[in-house]
């Protein structure tokens, strides 16, 4: 597939002045960013310790200030600069942002003892002002909250109000301050992002003008600044996310950059042909395979301990890249070329967060590229990805031109089927998940699901054993767990009904076709309470 020829970066707009979303400690935080970016808005998050001085600095078009789990009376609550009220910049406050707003302006927030969480009947008053224009005098919101606002600040109208919050929204068109008390930015807020773009483009008047060219346009130029006249190798994986970033900043420096695609004995069935083939001939990279599966598969003989999995796994792929480095490092002195200073990673916005790189948010798992990383790195990180969701990476990786073969597919953790087998790591247990695996992809797709389905991983159980029966006789093999959920970036997903007839036929071919496996079954558990990966 040839690329797709753009204007020349000069021509396009790169600088880009954005909508602030403050943190106040939510995860919420990263949704609000995702909505705006939606509306065409680019958005970034800063910690609620921001300064004035800072907000002017970064000339932001507008503001959001993001829900958090305090009390604005608690000991030790987010604080905020409220001077930064008084920059004229939009500002559209949400649950704790609402509260923070309304005090610092002169209104009264109040521990009623009246708390409203989950859905809500809200009722508009009058047109619902700029804000709630367009929608329905009756709605249901998303509500998460103990304190409420009693009074609104001076110079503000009430827009909306519940049976438990007489001031469940507010506004003040001169100075373009808005707020309210639900979570626009979940879906099970009715007209959630009707109230985000209401604030976006009609109150701050803000353009839809961002999308998938304007971040390529920026990250080539950053870079080239970065770069300069180094040289570049990619951890490559096959992935969406590292076949994306590889491609971005092969768009940038070209034959500075060298791809490496490590294969660690952990990747599914037809991986690396996909690689070497598909991908290097829709992109001309070039490319480096290592085959380290014996290595890998030896490090982790012995541990069942998932963070350690992830750890010994990040740990061994700098580790190979630090020798292909030096292999790299001798031939260009051989033939007087630049050193090699930079790794490239294709680390997205839910890994930071997920391995507690948002703020004040906690750690679910160290991600392998994130908190896995050995502390004595011999390189200089380009993480051209690290603020953007998977939707937002795969139009990026289309307008590269990168096949759809591989950037639409499932998202693909980069530790690979270690992190799918429950116990320890073994050649042989990695075969039989292999083939599992194999089974239910190809099951799926011939079913017409892949489009339905954000991904399946499949989990070999593999130090629990069940009784059988197969061929007449008792068997003590090995469940596979099917987990297939539906979601939009990582953040939160539901599990996907696939039909009883298509999981029959998974359960009976992987019984069939893979000996060691005498039961199959399926996780029906949402995110939250469970990650998608079971590790």
């Amino acid at each position: 597939m040839p690329k797709l020829r753009r204007q020349p970066i000069s021509e396009q707009t790169t600088a880009q002045r954005p909508v602030l979303v403050i943190d106040f400690g939510a995860q919420y935080a990263q949704l609000i960013a995702r909505r705006v970016r939606e509306a065409g808005v680019y958005s970034e998050i800063v910690p609620h310790t921001i300064t004035a001085a800072e907000v002017r600095a970064q000339q932001p078009v507008g503001m959001i200030l993001s829900g958090g789990p305090s009390s604005v009376y608690a000991d030790g609550a987010p604080g905020f600069d409220g001077e930064i009220f008084e920059l004229g910049i939009p500002t559209l406050g949400i649950c704790y942002g609402f509260q923070v707003m309304a005090l610092a302006l002169g209104g009264e927030v109040a521990h009623t003892g009246k708390r409203e969480y989950g859905s809500t009947d809200a009722s508009l008053g009058g047109d619902g002002g700029t804000l709630l224009a367009g929608q329905p005098a009756e709605q249901t919101v998303w509500m998460s909250h103990g304190d409420s606002v009693a009074e609104a600040p001076q110079g503000f109208q009430v827009l909306a109000s519940t049976a438990s919050t007489p001031v469940a929204a507010f506004a003040n068109d001169e100075r373009c301050l808005y707020g309210v008390q639900w979570h626009p930015e979940v879906k099970h807020s009715a007209f959630g992002q009707n109230v985000l773009e209401n604030f976006l483009h009609t109150a701050a008047g803000i353009p839809s003008d961002w999308n998938s060219g304007n971040v390529i346009a920026e990250q080539v130029e950053r870079i080239r600044a970065q770069v300069g006249d180094a040289r570049v190798i990619s951890a490559l994986s096959g992935g969406v996310d590292s076949a994306v970033s590889t491609a971005l900043v092969h768009e940038a420096i070209g034959d500075q950059l060298t791809a490496v695609f490590v294969d660690h004995g952990l990747l599914r069935q037809g991986e690396r042909e996909q690689v070497e083939k598909d991908y290097v001939e829709s992109t001309g990279v070039r490319l480096i395979t290592v085959d380290a599966a014996d290595t890998f598969i030896g490090h982790l003989e012995g541990v069942s301990d998932p963070e350690q999995k992830r750890k010994i796994i990040g740990r061994e792929f700098i580790r190979t890249f630090e020798k292909v480095q030096r292999d790299l490092v001798d031939e260009a002195r051989a033939i007087g070329g630049a050193p090699i200073k930079f790794l490239v990673q294709g680390t997205l916005y839910p890994d930071v967060v997920e391995s507690g790189g948002g703020t004040g948010t906690a750690n679910i798992k160290s991600h392998h590229n994130v908190g896995g990383l050995p502390d004595d790195l011999d390189f200089e990180l380009i993480e051209p990805l690290r603020a953007l969701f998977k939707d937002e990476v795969r139009a990026i990786g289309r307008e590269l031109g990168i096949p759809d073969a591989i950037v639409g597919r499932q998202p693909f953790p980069g530790p690979g089927l270690g992190i799918r087998i429950i116990g320890e790591v073994t050649a042989e247990r990695l075969d039989v998940l292999r083939r599992s695996d194999a089974i239910v992809r190809d099951e799926l797709t011939a079913a017409g699901l892949d489009s339905e389905i954000w991904q399946c991983p499949v989990v070999l159980l593999a130090d629990v054993r069940s009784v059988g029966v197969q061929g007449d006789g008792r068997t003590y093999g090995h469940p596979i767990v099917l987990r297939p959920v539906s979601s939009e970036d990582a953040m939160t997903a539901d599990w996907t009904r696939v039909p009883y007839d298509v999981l029959a036929r998974i359960s009976n071919r992987i019984t069939n076709e893979v000996h060691e496996v005498n039961r199959v079954v399926v996780d029906i558990t949402s995110k939250p309470p469970g990650t998608i990966e079971w590790e």
